[in-house]
């Protein structure tokens, strides 16, 4: 491996008596002091220890290792002994103009020779890593082409492949490199907080945590301007005909799209989004001031239960029994009343820094970004002309789908008689 390696001890390779070591035959391999597993199925696939350590140091939850071209060129070392120490790797950028030159032809020839293969990919780039040994001296590999793949990949398949993709790379002058792979999927990271969850009436917080919600009317922003959100719907199929999960939600194009006058449409991967934000500033501030407002009217009112507690307590010594009695059941229904308010304060109170600390940032309260929005126009329907204006953004799933309820609009409280 590299130079530090060699400085390892040497390791007794217990090799079972039935089989034999070749290119073509199956060798069971294990190590007496190792503290992972590392047996093997065959010479060409890397070890459980090989596959476990091998990317130790690049980060605090490194990858393992599926295959790495030159397994036998450059055979893994493994520590023995009872104080042992891991080499340190460290992942860098690559600046080799040979590779900068051809990137753009081979990485698509690449993609196609997995797809062949049906192999997927998450990800493909170039690195070099360099590994700090005991005695602190730092050696730095070769040009590494990284290849992320899912978990559906074999090392058999790694194995077999890797040839060709050395072959695509020496065709256009690189050579000396070497091609690794690791189990990765691509996730989408939805920075910040999941939107909050309709509550009953019944919670303190349940006027004032509307506008956090998934409610019909949302209100939403992107960098230029403020709107709303008109409704909800869900993709079936996509363009292309294939079967889609998104979901959608509907507002003005003069909201979502800052120039007007042509059409904006997402065109995928690697196209720059606009994306759809919760609430601009000023909706944003003017939900904090309605919470503050909130926790200022109930800790007046709470106030006035105090000074009314006080004042029937003092009347309740210079009364009869029958009036006495009264004004005790009035107490108890006050006092149970200040024990509630009290109690909706510290809620309202705690959920003003949660919001606060939470949503401030504008850039964490993205739920989405604009996928369709053509150009405003003056459209004629049945003799009568209409203005055009309507958009389309994605949601983000992960903040939507937990407290998600469909097309749901909060009427607020209303109070209906029947005669």
């Amino acid at each position: 491996m590299l130079q530090c390696q060699n400085q390892w001890s040497k390791h007794e390779l217990l090799i079972s008596p039935s089989s034999s070591v070749s290119s073509d035959t199956s060798a069971a391999f294990s190590l007496s002091s190792s503290p992972l597993s590392t047996a093997v199925v065959t010479p060409h696939l890397i070890s459980e220890y090989e596959r476990t350590i091998y990317y130790h140091g690049i980060s605090p939850d490194p990858p393992q290792l599926l295959w790495r071209s030159d397994l036998l060129s450059n055979p893994f070392s493994i520590p023995t002994g009872r104080y042992t120490h891991l080499p340190i790797k460290t992942a860098h950028g690559v600046f080799n103009k040979a590779l900068s030159a051809v990137w753009h032809a081979v990485v698509p020839k690449i993609i196609k020779l997995l797809k062949d293969h049906s192999i997927r990919y998450s990800a493909i780039k170039s690195v070099r890593f360099s590994t700090l040994c005991e005695d602190g001296q730092e050696t730095l590999g070769p040009i590494v082409l990284w290849i992320a793949t899912p978990s559906t990949t074999t090392a058999e398949n790694a194995r077999d492949v890797s040839p060709a993709i050395l072959s695509i790379l020496e065709a256009h002058g690189v050579k000396d490199m070497v091609v690794e792979w690791y189990e990765g999927m691509v996730e989408k990271l939805s920075a910040g907080p999941r939107l909050l969850r309709v509550t009953e009436r019944i919670n303190s917080t349940h006027y004032v945590r509307r506008l956090f919600t998934a409610l019909l009317g949302m209100p939403i922003a992107t960098a230029e301007r403020e709107g709303s959100v008109g409704f909800f719907f869900h993709e079936n199929k996509t363009r292309s005909g294939d079967p889609s999960t998104r979901v959608l939600g509907i507002s003005n194009n003069h909201v979502l799209h800052p120039d007007t006058t042509i059409d904006y449409e997402f065109k995928g991967a690697g196209a720059p989004r606009q994306y759809v934000r919760l609430a601009g500033h000023r909706r944003f501030q003017r939900g904090l001031d309605e919470i503050k407002a909130l926790i200022a009217g109930k800790v007046i009112e709470a106030g006035y239960l105090v000074e009314n507690i006080s004042r029937l307590e003092d009347e309740q010594k210079n009364q009869d029994p029958e009036e006495a009695e009264e004004i005790e059941q009035t107490l108890k229904t006050q006092m149970d009343d200040l024990v509630k308010l009290k109690k909706e304060i510290v809620q309202l109170e705690n959920f003003y820094k949660e919001v606060y600390g939470q949503w401030s940032d504008i850039t964490l309260r993205n739920i989405g970004f604009v996928d369709w929005a053509p150009k405003i126009s003056i459209d004629e329907v049945n003799g009568h002309k209409y203005t055009k204006d309507i958009a389309t953004f994605e949601v983000d799933e992960v903040k939507f789908k937990s407290q998600f309820k469909g097309n749901v609009v909060d009427l607020g409280t209303f109070v209906s008689s029947f005669s």
